[in-house]
């Protein structure tokens, strides 16, 4: 049964109305997606990379071969989707069975409870798991517990870094390596990445979640492209939430100096229960006004009992008024995170739009020849 079963209890309809999340991965993104967007957030989905099957199924049966020949002394399972694949492979070139007979001695060690769920369906049985749910933590099982000068096979999971292999062949007699499927990018055609990073530096998103790190270098990759990394980074580290699911995808987020949210079990189900409590906890801006409470949640304000979507030019007005709880914000100030120009008397039109569309009058005061505050 799906692990997104255990967000049931904690289920509303309206948890993450005006909230606007960003969704980059593409195996299971329907649940994600499907997940966010029943709970009231706008989702943007711009997969940065496909997970597909190799072209050929030719050199994932001659590895095959190669580990059935081998008969390797130690098997390091990464991924529960890499096992299933791997296996159908085998079972279509008529090496099934000599695959299994090749493994039953294996000790055959797991990154985590999917991939060891993967070993089980296959009719087998590992010996271990690692401690951190990573291919790196993996590998130091095997240094640290197997003696040098073995044989050992590598499901590799799309994307391992070659270091982390050469710690394994500096080690042991022999490495071999099945590659079940592949990460590949999209089409050049498909233009959401970019709409998703404009998105996210100019404002209009929340949040951004990630299941692979290959996704994420692939989306840095892109706003490199796009001379937008810079900024692409600097809103992640400020108001656009960055949200891994488990440590292996935190990696290239935190070496860039972002610092993602994750949740404590490294599940979709988790990431999706831990997005919806972080957005509500922490980025629900509230104030007390002279016209009743204020509660800015992403898109949307809730004021005098209504609920209003903002324009995000507006949203980005009002979210400095806020955010300034009461004290002047200076014209030059606010004109500055206009799109496309600082010139006052746009602020003006924007602000007089921001007015009628709050429809709450005296809630913007107007200060003379300083700026604009929220009435408190």
């Amino acid at each position: 049964m799906s692990d997104l079963l255990e967000l049931a209890p904690g289920f509303r309809v309206d948890q993450l109305v005006g909230f606007r999340i960003g969704v980059t991965s593409d195996r299971r993104s329907a649940d994600l997606i499907d997940a966010l967007a029943r709970r009231g957030a706008s989702v943007v989905h711009a997969p940065t990379l496909r997970m597909t099957n190799a072209l050929s199924d030719d050199p994932v049966i001659a590895d095959t071969r190669a580990i059935i020949e081998a008969r390797p002394e130690v098997l390091l399972a990464t991924t529960a989707y890499g096992i299933r694949r791997w296996f159908e492979v085998a079972d279509s070139a008529g090496l099934g069975e000599d695959l299994l007979d090749a493994l039953a001695d294996t000790a055959i060690l797991v990154r985590g409870p999917k991939a060891r769920g993967g070993i089980r369906a296959a009719g087998l049985n590992d010996v271990g798991m690692s401690a951190e749910e990573t291919t790196e933590s993996l590998i130091d099982h095997v240094l640290e517990n197997y003696p040098p000068g073995l044989t050992v096979a590598v499901q590799l999971h799309g994307f391992l870094e070659a270091p982390q292999l050469q710690r394994l062949s500096d080690a042991h007699d022999r490495v071999i390596t099945v590659a079940p499927y592949r990460w590949v990018e999209v089409d050049e055609t498909d233009d959401r990445v970019e709409r998703l990073i404009e998105a996210a530096c100019t404002g209009g998103l929340d949040a951004i979640t990630f299941t692979s790190a290959p996704a994420v270098h692939a989306l840095f990759g892109a706003a490199e492209e796009l001379g937008r990394y810079d900024d692409l980074v600097d809103a992640m580290c400020g108001p656009v939430v960055a949200a891994a699911v488990g440590p292996v995808t935190a990696v290239p987020l935190i070496a860039a100096g972002i610092t993602p949210i994750q949740p404590d079990r490294f599940r979709m189900g988790a990431l999706i229960r831990l997005v919806c409590e972080y957005l509500e906890t922490n980025r629900v801006i509230r104030l007390e006004t002279q016209h009743g409470p204020l509660a800015l949640r992403g898109s949307v304000v809730d004021i005098a009992d209504r609920r209003i979507s903002l324009a995000p030019v507006a949203l980005m007005i009002l979210r400095m008024l806020v955010l300034a709880r009461g004290s002047v914000v200076a014209r030059d100030r606010l004109a500055a995170g206009l799109p496309g120009t600082n010139d006052e008397h746009a602020l003006e039109v924007a602000l007089s739009r921001l007015r009628q569309t709050l429809a709450v009058p005296g809630l913007i005061a107007t200060v003379v020849k300083r700026g604009y505050r929220i009435d408190v």
